[in-house]
């Protein structure tokens, strides 16, 4: 009996020990299993958004307390894109400076992964991989850790960083609550499957900016088709105002060749100052609208406010999840603050002749009770006898409540023989008026009864003469 009990004795002391020394080869194995990751997370601080002072080291949790995170607030996750230098780009201290001003407790880790995002762009677009599961990886340990709650988790990720950060959004064991995609990279990317490149199964809610989509598909800087729950393409998305041949040699005239890189990449990283523009300027969001196509937003057909048919840019974005993404426009100024407003005009032309020109140039002016927007140019495809065309108009200024506009036609900038011996004119009787930011509608009424506009000659005055709130109607 007594030979029976001590066995056991010795059994239980062998398996204890086999036990705690399956914890250390656990523990080591943990500490092995972080090794391969390359990429490095650092928390940077209000008082120096631009230097990595202190790293996060996943498997290594006093790296953590030594940081000073903050357990009870948000973190932002930013990741980069590709770089040419090696080195990060100016946007990124000014996108840190600007999460801290809007949430001053929060946490801002800057991925870096600048030895794999500066190999040629075919390897460098392969990494985002390696990248995301690296960044994954780093969020669930945070969580098991530390039981860090992914719903305070935000990803914002700019050009291929965004597809490193949906692929991190796919791999995490719950879902982090929100990514920002800043112009996803389009090469590679374009016809990829989800699971490699940014999608709408990623996080919580995904919002997309796409701001340099001009070209083919596939050939475009950045990634055309709808990646997101709410995709917006500022000013159409292929361009953005400001970033033209003509800008790029008075910027170089003024600041010298130093800035060339700035002006090639002027449209791609317009969606990181739009971001940075509704971190800090919290009290005036830009509108975008949601719309089946570009051009039915320069119709101004898309104004509507309706089951959340606009909606705000940037980080007070309101997290609509539809089943399919959400398309959605509008226009900007050239520099921030970029917001805009935006009005649908209907014109009506009549006369007794008929009559059809084809793209014609005009003014309209704007006047309200808190300012006035004059001589804002359009041009209309063709103008016909008694048809009614419909177009989108923007200020750079909120005017208030809209008062009286004037409208002239503009004459040719070449002389024209038919214009020496008549004038071409119409017949305009009202013009409607739809502001997208208020959602009023506003009915303008000639001086006298009808307006004649004539091209080339003086303005035609309209005045209000009837208005209604679109509150419950679009």
């Amino acid at each position: 009996m007594e030979s029976k009990a001590l066995l056991l004795v010795a059994l239980g002391v062998w398996l204890q020990s086999l036990t705690a020394f399956h914890g250390v080869v656990a523990a080591a194995d943990a500490g092995r299993n972080f090794a391969d990751i390359e990429s490095k997370f650092s928390l940077r601080t209000p008082e120096d958004t631009a230097e990595d002072t202190c790293h996060l080291i996943p498997g290594i949790a006093d790296s953590v307390s030594n940081c000073h995170f903050n357990h009870s607030s948000k973190t932002f996750v930013v990741i980069h894109g590709w770089t040419v230098t090696g080195m990060y780009e100016s946007w990124v201290p000014k996108l840190v400076a600007a999460l801290y001003k809007r949430e001053p407790d929060s946490n801002v880790i800057v991925v870096d992964w600048l030895y794999r995002a500066q190999q040629h762009y075919p390897v460098s677009a392969g990494y985002t991989k390696l990248v995301g599961n690296d960044v994954a990886r780093f969020i669930n340990w945070m969580e098991e850790e530390f039981n860090y709650p992914l719903d305070n988790v935000h990803l914002l990720g700019y050009s291929l960083g965004a597809h490193a950060a949906g692929v991190a959004g796919s791999l995490t064991n719950k879902k982090v609550n929100r990514i920002t995609g800043l112009d996803p990279a389009g090469p590679n990317f374009e016809y990829a499957e989800a699971p490699s490149r940014l999608s709408p199964d990623d996080a919580d809610f995904v919002d997309v900016l796409h701001t340099f989509t001009r070209g083919s598909p596939g050939r475009s800087i950045g990634i055309q088709k709808p990646v997101g729950h709410v995709d917006i393409y500022p000013n159409g998305g292929t361009f953005q105002p400001g970033c033209n041949i003509g800008e790029a040699i008075r910027v170089i005239a003024e600041r010298g060749l130093g800035d060339v890189d700035q002006l090639v990449k002027c449209s791609h990283e317009r969606s990181i100052h739009l971001f940075i523009d509704s971190l800090l300027n919290e009290e005036n969001p830009s509108k975008a609208y949601r719309c089946n196509s570009k051009e039915a937003f320069e119709k101004g057909l898309c104004l509507s406010c309706r089951k959340n048919r606009c909606n705000n840019v940037g980080y007070e974005i309101n997290k609509i999840r539809a089943k399919r993404s959400s398309k959605m426009y509008l226009k900007t100024r050239s520099q921030m603050p970029y917001k805009v407003f935006h009005y649908q005009v209907k014109i009506h032309f009549s006369g007794t002749e008929n009559d059809k020109q084809h793209n014609q140039a005009f003014e309209i002016s704007l006047y309200g009770t808190v300012a006035e927007s004059e001589n804002i140019p359009f041009t209309l495809p063709e103008i016909a006898t008694n048809k009614t065309y419909s177009f989108l108009i923007y200020t750079e200024v909120d005017i208030g409540e809209l008062l009286m506009m004037k409208l002239k036609w503009k004459s040719d900038s070449y002389f024209g023989w038919s214009d020496w011996w008549s004038s071409p004119g119409f017949v305009i009787e009202k013009i409607r008026v739809k502001a997208g930011e208020t959602q009023k509608k506003v009915i303008f009424c000639a001086r006298e009864k009808v307006s004649h506009l004539q091209k080339g000659k003086d303005s035609a005055v309209f005045v209000k003469c009837h208005d209604k709130s679109l509150k419950k109607s679009g």
